[in-house]
């Protein structure tokens, strides 16, 4: 079993924060010299903490405005139909989110298009021809209270599961 101590902890906080932080600053911030911190980074990513760094980008800038949550319920939850699903899905730009759902829909996705019309395109054109969707109900977010990409770490550390 390993383990992250308060260090560690402060590194992946401060990368959920700003990926583009260069390693001097990086080593700056929780107060280690520059090969130290890289080496803990380097190590987190080989374990598999850090998976990938992006850039956050504006939807309503690049006129992406309607954000749509969308429950689909399959005709049979078999494994030929979830993952026939799951692929179709994969293949589509507009969908951000998809998770697999206990409750009254097997999916719960979240799609982002510029307008009305292009969701009506997204369902008619694609969802609705995958094979095995039952049925499809969507819910409009009207505004984005809360959204973050940074996961709640314990600020004194954690043992990793095995």
């Amino acid at each position: 079993m390993q383990r992250l101590d308060r260090t560690d902890i402060a590194i992946l906080n401060k990368l959920q924060d700003n990926a583009r932080i260069t390693h001097a600053e990086l080593a700056r911030s929780v107060n280690l010299s520059t090969t130290p911190c890289f080496n803990r980074v380097k190590a987190m990513e080989e374990m598999g903490l850090i998976r990938q760094q992006v850039t956050l980008l504006a939807p309503d800038k690049l006129g992406l405005h309607v954000n749509v949550f969308i429950h689909v319920s399959l005709e049979k939850q078999v494994e030929d139909a979830l993952q026939r699903f799951e692929q179709a899905i994969d293949a589509r730009p507009e969908v951000m989110e998809c998770y697999l759902m206990t409750g009254d829909a097997d999916y719960l996705l979240r799609v982002v298009v510029p307008d009305i019309q292009a969701l009506e395109r997204f369902i008619l054109q694609h969802l609705t021809k995958i094979p095995g969707v039952a049925n499809i109900r969507s819910s409009f977010a009207l505004k984005q209270v809360r959204y973050k990409t940074a996961l709640p770490l314990p600020a004194n550390g954690m043992t990793l599961p095995e």
